[in-house]
């Protein structure tokens, strides 16, 4: 477990400063401009996932993203990154991940064993976009 949040230190450590700007106008309403899909177009998943929200990804980024979250009024609540748990060791880095999203309020950091689109398990990095009591924004 060290080693996954040192690797996940460094995964936000190199992100963070480019978050330092407003949220693009390119992605702050649903949905995002270029090449990002619903997921759930990509994969059977529902259009809003609870907890999550309405998901988009541009495909050629996958398994690790970024998603961008929004809820159900079309706004932007969080990034999120799925990083590969076999991919968190000292042989692979996640450089130069594309922050999207613009500034971040809080970072939430959780395990998930697998689900359409990524199957194998891997932690989610959400960064969110909003203060932690508008999280229930994409709740239910």
């Amino acid at each position: 477990m060290k080693l996954v949040s040192a690797a996940l230190s460094l995964v936000l450590s190199s992100a963070l400063p480019a978050l330092a700007h407003d949220i693009p106008v390119d992605v702050a309403k649903s949905p995002p401009a270029g090449a990002f899909k619903a997921v759930s177009s990509l994969v059977k998943l529902p259009d809003f996932l609870p907890g999550m929200g309405q998901l988009f990804v541009d495909p050629a980024s996958l398994p690790a993203g970024p998603f961008l979250a929004y809820d159900h009024d079309g706004n932007l609540v969080s990034t999120i990154y799925m990083l590969p748990i076999k991919d968190l060791n000292p042989d692979k880095s996640f450089d130069d991940l594309a922050a999207p999203g613009g500034n971040v309020d809080h970072v939430s950091v959780y395990y998930n064993a697998g689900h359409p689109g990524v199957e194998e398990p891997h932690a989610h990095v959400v960064l969110w976009h909003v203060a932690k009591a508008d999280e229930a924004r994409v709740a239910k």
